[in-house]
């Protein structure tokens, strides 16, 4: 069974950063697409970034494009979001999910386990 534990959320003012980190355990690690994915209050939950099995392959909705950076370490079975320059439409709660998929998808329908996610407050 998979389990997905996300941390490092908080509260940042804007133009600030975090380092979110989701471990993994139960499974294969390196055989799964991961994503991070978020929902603010209200709105539902839209993707954030993905990154390809080896993680030779990211891909990042357009608005955290240059901001944030997605990376994997599959010997420690560790996906990381750094997220820079952060802004309070950032404020959410950051889920991480992985993905059986051969390549990296955007749709959270493919996404078969999540973490129970972490918050993110970004206010001055």
């Amino acid at each position: 069974q998979v389990q997905l534990v996300e941390s490092g959320g908080g509260m940042v003012q804007p133009g600030g950063s975090l380092r979110l980190s989701c471990a993994a355990s139960g499974h294969t690690f390196s055989n799964d697409v991961m994503g991070w994915f978020r929902q603010a209050p209200g709105k539902e939950r839209e993707f954030v970034a993905v990154i390809s099995r080896t993680g030779t392959m990211t891909y990042y909705t357009d608005s955290v494009r240059d901001r944030f950076t997605i990376s994997r370490d599959n010997a420690k079975k560790t996906l990381y979001l750094q997220m820079n320059s952060l802004k309070p439409e950032d404020t959410a709660v950051y889920y991480c999910a992985s993905s059986p998929r051969v390549i990296p998808t955007t749709t959270p329908a493919d996404f078969g386990s999540w973490g129970q996610g972490t918050q993110v407050t970004v206010s001055s």
